[in-house]
């Protein structure tokens, strides 16, 4: 016999907890999870129906809505599993007997190619903060360990001084799910974080802190906060599509496929836990190919 179905305020807040506790993952998984399943409440609300008793064919159609409504592929697989969650979570708390979802496949995400810049506009994008400007030390070293390292913008803004190894050129990264990982950084990203520690982030430095990166408050910096330092930079740079952390990530990983780069390392430095996540990033190379193949052969 199933539990009475609580307030939809409740179920939310409840399943947030069964995310953290039976599937830990991130604060920030968690959120957008939470934000996915109060679209599908709502749907339901409206819909008149309970999430208890709700059918297939019901959660179909709320994601057919959702797609109609512009959501990305990407974003439908996401909602995807945050539906299936939910429902696992029902089951294991026996508030419901039969789970909806099990035939609910997700989108072929990698259809939708992801952006990135050529190497020729990072290095642009990087030559914009000011090198005299204590702001602009900061600035560049985060910009340079994004792109050495290839790290989520949350992954970036909760780096603490221990985690960045300048003798051994490596950073330590906490990635979804608290799951380490060690990085490689390169010179130039090394460079920027030694002067960024010797000669910015003691004069942010107000309140004792670990967080690597400041804050004219002295304090972390936000993955919002990261957002706008990034599009101030972009736009100093005359760039004109639109430019995401994840853009640079995109980058990082494009960059290396192109150079000869084997996919299972790429795989480990991103910190996916599949390798069909990782090989979108084949599907932009050979994207790349087909237009310099078409361009430039004679028999094209």
């Amino acid at each position: 016999m199933t539990s009475p179905s609580p307030p939809s305020e409740d179920i939310l807040s409840q399943f947030q907890l069964f995310l953290r506790a039976e599937k830990t993952l991130s604060d920030n998984s968690v959120q957008s999870y939470g934000r996915d399943l109060s679209k599908f409440l709502l749907f339901l609300k409206n819909e008149k129906l309970s999430w208890a008793k709700a059918r297939e064919a019901d959660l179909v159609r709320f994601i057919h809505g959702q797609s109609q409504g512009g959501l990305s592929a990407r974003s439908l697989a996401r909602l995807i599993s945050a539906l299936k969650a939910f429902y696992k979570f029902l089951i294991v708390d026996g508030r419901a007997k039969k789970n909806p979802t099990i035939h609910l496949s997700s989108p072929k995400a990698w259809f939708s190619l992801p952006k990135f810049l050529t190497v020729k506009e990072v290095l642009t994008l990087l030559r914009q903060p000011d090198p005299e400007d204590v702001h602009g030390v900061r600035d560049r070293a985060m910009l340079e360990v994004m792109y050495a390292a290839g790290l989520r913008v949350s992954e970036l803004v909760g780096l603490r001084v221990d985690d960045i190894h300048l003798r051994d050129d490596f950073v330590l990264c906490r990635g979804k799910g608290g799951k380490e990982r060690i990085v490689p950084v390169g010179g130039a990203a090394v460079e920027a974080v030694r002067k960024y520690l010797e000669e910015a982030r003691p004069r942010l430095l107000k309140q004792p802190t670990d967080a690597l990166f400041l804050t004219r408050r002295s304090g972390p910096f936000t993955r919002q906060g990261f957002w706008k330092m990034l599009r101030r930079h972009a736009r100093a740079a005359h760039m004109t599509a639109k430019i995401s952390p994840h853009v640079l990530r995109h980058s990082f990983a494009t960059h290396l496929l192109e150079g000869g780069a084997d996919l299972r390392s790429v795989q480990l430095m991103l910190g996916h836990s599949q390798i069909t996540t990782t090989q979108i990033y084949t599907h932009v190379s050979r994207d790349r190919l087909r237009k310099v193949y078409d361009k430039f052969h004679p028999r094209a």
